[in-house]
């Protein structure tokens, strides 16, 4: 069968194929083969740029040209024929040693230092700072950028409706109110706190050799201090340099990596579910889009689909994320094999975590807020009101403020003139008894408004 977006097996290349295309650049094969040529590209010129490293001499400026236009040149066509070398050598990194080798057989400068391309590397050298190149990259590029568009969406609603009164719902039933924004803005802060940790999180990165002691690099140059030497060299990607490891670094920071991502997820999900919950109440409208259907039988249908499509897309996200960083930190004694097959679905975890972005930035963009609904909701809850009217009576000593509070709404709810009949025989001070009488459910907001204009 034939390769189509019809035909893929996973969604991500099929149906949401186009949503997707920013991350194909740094998690598909050819992202991984790209940042492996650029790896020992610069593994070499940084070989031939140190004067301790006498049989590597300085590149000419022709040659370091040369040597960047690789990388940047390099091609979906490149990758290909690295593949086609693979499946002769059956090793990916050899492979693009290979190639590499063949790529530049036409300079003199190269050919004649050739066995220094790869030299005292193993292939996890390579593989571990492509990896997390990949992961610095995309978070950069397109994850933090997607979460930003979502906070912004938030702190603007959050601001729009700072003082739009809501009826809250502890438990799913009527509770002291909020504001619309108020809402809105406790998203926002927490997204902007899960954001900040995902930014901050440090990635890994070691280039020492077989089981990490650097063996081979001081049989050839005992007097380099290769700790020293690499540790430049990996910062000059920059990343986090390792100087403890086996074969493999060890992921702790991919893991710290994907278990920030998956904490922002869950944020994510619980609001997603919270807006499906807002559009059901009649909180919010949703904008009509011309030609679109809501169900193949009622017409009338509206459904929240983005708040339905992100949250499925968050599971399957953190599904992924915390099998990643429960298995990655794991390898046998100095290194098995397993990690190899499940790095290469970071890309995945990534694509349902964008997607789910996408949805939501879109299922906000519809979303319209119903200020007669909500206050609607409000005007039928005067039960709310038990709280500061018992709060206040607690001030002023009354006996048992709560219990006769409780007597009077628990389960059946009250009247406004019947609270407000209440509110007038209580023993406070008049102006406290007038202060109650003026609220409303609408009005009982506390300090909601400034904290929703304040994030």
């Amino acid at each position: 069968m034939s390769a189509h977006t019809l035909t893929a097996l996973s969604p991500l290349d099929g149906r949401y194929a186009a949503k997707l295309d920013p991350l194909r650049g740094h998690f598909s094969e050819f992202g991984l083969i790209r940042n492996r040529v650029r790896v020992e590209i610069a593994w070499l010129r940084a070989l031939a740029a140190d004067a301790q490293i006498g049989e590597v001499a300085a590149f000419s400026q022709a040659t370091l040209d040369e040597l960047d236009a690789v990388v940047r040149d390099f091609s979906v066509e490149d990758a290909a024929a690295i593949k086609a070398i693979e499946a002769r050598t059956n090793h990916d990194v050899k492979a693009m040693e290979y190639w590499l080798k063949d790529r530049l057989a036409n300079n003199a400068e190269v050919t004649g230092v050739s066995e220094f391309i790869h030299f005292a590397c193993t292939s996890e050298d390579i593989n571990n700072v492509s990896h997390a190149l990949m992961l610095n990259e995309a978070r950069a590029d397109t994850l933090l950028p997607a979460l930003d568009g979502v906070i912004a969406s938030l702190r603007a609603m959050a601001h729009e409706f700072a003082a739009l009164p809501m009826l809250s719902r502890t438990h799913g039933q009527p509770a002291s109110p909020t504001t619309l924004g108020k809402e809105m803005a406790n998203i926002a802060a927490r997204l902007m706190r899960a954001r900040t940790r995902v930014a901050a999180v440090s990635l890994t990165a070691k280039f020492n050799g077989a089981v990490g002691n650097y063996n081979a690099h001081l049989s050839a140059y005992p007097d380099v201090d290769w700790s020293q030497f690499n540790r430049v060299f990996i910062e000059s990607f920059g990343l986090e340099f390792n100087p403890y490891t086996i074969q493999i670094e060890p992921h702790d920071a991919m893991a710290e990596l994907f278990d920030a991502m998956s904490r922002a997820n869950v944020i994510l999900l619980d609001a997603a579910r919270d807006f499906w919950m807002y559009i059901s109440l009649g909180y919010f409208r949703q904008k009509l889009k011309a030609g679109e259907i809501g169900s193949s039988t009622m017409p009338h249908k509206v459904n929240p689909i983005d708040f339905e499509n992100a949250e499925g897309n968050l599971g399957l996200a953190n599904a992924l994320l915390r099998h990643l960083s429960d298995k990655l930190p794991v390898s046998r004694m100095q290194r098995d094999l397993t990690d190899s097959t499940v790095l290469r679905n970071m890309g995945v975890a990534f694509g349902y975590t964008v997607l789910a972005l996408d949805s939501l930035a879109r299922g906000l963009g519809k979303l319209v807020a119903e200020p007669d609904t909500l206050a609607a909701d409000l005007d039928a809850c005067w039960e709310v009101l038990a709280e500061p009217v018992q709060t206040v009576m607690r001030r002023y000593g009354v006996a048992n403020p709560y219990e006769q509070l409780k007597e009077l709404t628990r389960g059946r709810g009250i009247t406004r003139e019947a609270l407000q009949t209440f509110i007038g025989g209580l023993d406070i001070p008049a102006a406290e008894r007038e202060r109650l009488l003026a609220l409303t459910p609408a009005s009982y907001i506390g300090d909601a408004a400034r904290l929703a204009a304040a994030i």
